[in-house]
């Protein structure tokens, strides 16, 4: 029987949470079909240690940016330290990057400040944006659209749980929208009702682990592996078998993260 593979675009395999069982995390990964993983870095401190988990491992790829939480916190990530990374043949994408204005809207301007960068970044070297906004619909949606129009690049709108309004922005733009644990929870009625009116091929899947676990592990650590019940669940969003999402899934993921081989 030909396995079923899928794709965990996004989770963050340097946290704290996976520091004692790293290899039997990334075995059951393959194990349940998930050959590919990005692991996103949130802080370019970090990146080393991002780095070598995507080296150890020949499943993992990385990208890297500073996270709209830690914008504050951080030295302002340039475009050059950006482009710089791209050199590495495992780096695939510009980010985690963008606005969270639901814990640190106080930061709102170093977190613009920082989001151009990033895209400057993604727009120079063709690599994907990976973008986290939450609670910043209006403000994602004006400059994703303005900073299109000086320059395209290409991009993920990663973990999406925003309205219609920066759905709508981020497709016509030929954005992605990728899906988290979030969609399987019972509360979730108005996102899947979202999801099911996205194109097919503008779609991806993630657990952004070690968050946001899906049923039957809510509430538990989340890895790569529980990729294939969020996507048990776009599945049945789009009407579609298992194999026949995951294959499309990781079709369009191939797509957009291209220097994946």
């Amino acid at each position: 029987m030909t396995r079923i593979e899928i794709t965990d675009s996004h989770c963050h395999l340097d946290f704290n949470d996976f520091q004692d069982d790293l290899d039997e995390i990334i075995n059951r990964a393959l194990e349940a079909g998930v050959t590919k993983m990005i692991t996103i870095c949130t802080k370019l401190s970090e990146e080393t240690l991002v780095r070598a988990i995507a080296e150890k491992y020949p499943s993992v790829f990385y990208a890297a940016g500073t996270h709209p939480m830690n914008a504050a916190t951080n030295p302002l990530v340039t475009v050059s330290q950006l482009l710089e990374l791209t050199n590495h043949s495992k780096f695939v994408g510009i980010g985690e990057t963008g606005l969270d204005y639901h814990y640190t809207s106080e930061t709102a301007d170093i977190q613009k400040e920082s989001l151009l960068n990033h895209i400057e970044a993604a727009r120079l070297s063709n690599l994907p944006l990976i973008i986290h906004s939450r609670g910043a619909d209006h403000d994602m949606s004006e400059i994703l659209s303005s900073e299109h129009k000086n320059g395209p690049f290409e991009c993920v709108m990663h973990c999406f749980s925003s309205g219609v309004e920066l759905a709508k922005t981020a497709l016509d733009l030929g954005f992605y929208l990728s899906m988290s644990g979030i969609i399987t929870f019972p509360k979730s009625t108005e996102l899947r009702e979202l999801f099911s009116s996205v194109p097919i091929d503008r779609v991806l899947v993630e657990t952004d682990s070690p968050y946001l676990a899906p049923p039957p592990f809510r509430g538990k650590r989340n890895e790569p592996s529980y990729s294939v019940h969020t996507a048990k669940v776009g599945a049945e969003i789009f009407g579609l078998d298992y194999s026949e999402f995951s294959h499309q899934t990781q079709s369009n993921f191939n797509r957009l993260f291209s220097k994946v081989p």
